[in-house]
């Protein structure tokens, strides 16, 4: 189900991205409408909607839809599954005797008596 969708998804953005390079701007009737009596089509209303740009608007809303499904589909996969299923998992252990390295001689270490660092307010 959720491969259908995909596709219907793919093929609503490929098809909304060619209707509106079909389409002609709002901007192209400019030059005639200074001078050659199309001035309400500038900045007034364009008329009725055509053919393709009620398409344009319908095939809009259908990938918004496949939009909002698919981010469904994907937020409620199984969490179960994964790269490692069925593989057996080696757990982490410490190493079994941890040193400590030690300052070098002439050097203090916090905590020490002659240290300065016990003296840092916390």
């Amino acid at each position: 189900m959720e491969t259908f969708i995909l596709v219907l998804h793919l093929l609503f953005a490929v098809s909304v991205i060619i209707l509106v390079l079909l389409q002609q701007g709002k901007g192209a009737d400019m030059g005639a409408s200074f001078g050659s009596g199309a001035s309400g089509s500038l900045f007034g209303s364009s008329g009725s909607a055509n053919f393709l740009s009620r398409t344009t608007a319908i095939l809009a809303a259908l990938f918004f839809v496949t939009s909002l499904i698919l981010t469904y589909f994907t937020g409620h996969q199984n969490k179960t599954l994964g790269v490692m299923q069925g593989h057996r998992q080696i757990p982490i252990t410490k190493p079994a005797s941890a040193s400590i390295p030690m300052a070098p001689k002439g050097y203090a270490v916090p905590g020490d008596s002659g240290s300065k660092a016990g003296e840092i307010p916390k």
